[in-house]
């Protein structure tokens, strides 16, 4: 398999499920401004949506979007633990985790990354993503992931978007557990691979 990435992207949730899961991938860099991957091939013609991230498998079939990734990942070695077995109450509450940080905190970023939006749309971004971390953090309190004790896919993904916090300015101070949360993931060998493999390509 090959995973087509770019640092500090999303990409790095399917990055950190293939560490966690031991599976054997390549790594491709997408330079997301030319669409270029590191190896001079025209990303757009890989995955034509043109964003990462995209898992080329072993059939030369090319899957794109997340959270989709993802569950294939961790279907493909259900011993890791990543997802719930399908068909499951709890795989569907991983799916239901999987669709929150996608479109309630995931898209709500976007606009913070914007050098040229007016600060106070950046502000009323910055208020809409403290609401949805306040119920995030609630869910948090007293358990270690989202799903319990176990880490699952839902975990890497998070801890990738909160990871996004000190580069747009949004400050966790209000909910330390979000940020204990950050960092107890962050210390997961299979975390501090996939981060330290990223800063070097």
């Amino acid at each position: 398999m090959k995973l087509y990435f770019s640092p500090r992207a999303c990409s790095l949730s399917p990055h950190i499920a293939l560490r966690e899961a031991g599976l054997e991938f390549d790594l491709e860099r997408v330079h997301l401004g030319t669409k270029k991957t590191s190896s001079g091939a025209d990303f757009t013609r890989i995955n034509p949506k043109g964003y990462v991230p995209a898992l080329e498998l072993e059939s030369g079939e090319v899957l794109t979007e997340g959270a989709a990734i993802v569950q294939y990942i961790a279907d493909r070695k259900p011993e890791s633990g990543l997802a719930p077995p399908a068909g499951t109450l709890d795989r569907y509450r991983l799916q239901e985790w999987l669709s929150f940080v996608g479109t309630e905190l995931h898209k709500p970023f976007a606009p913070l990354f914007k050098p040229r939006l007016p600060e106070e749309q950046k502000s009323a971004a910055r208020a809409y993503l403290g609401r949805r971390f306040g119920y995030v953090a609630q869910r948090l309190d007293g358990t270690a992931h989202l799903l319990g004790e176990q880490f699952t896919v839902a975990d890497a993904y998070l801890y990738t978007v909160l990871t996004w916090t000190k580069l747009a300015g949004v400050d966790l101070g209000g909910w330390p557990v979000l940020g204990q949360y950050r960092e107890r993931v962050g210390a997961r060998p299979a975390v501090q691979a996939a981060v330290a493999a990223e800063q070097r390509m």
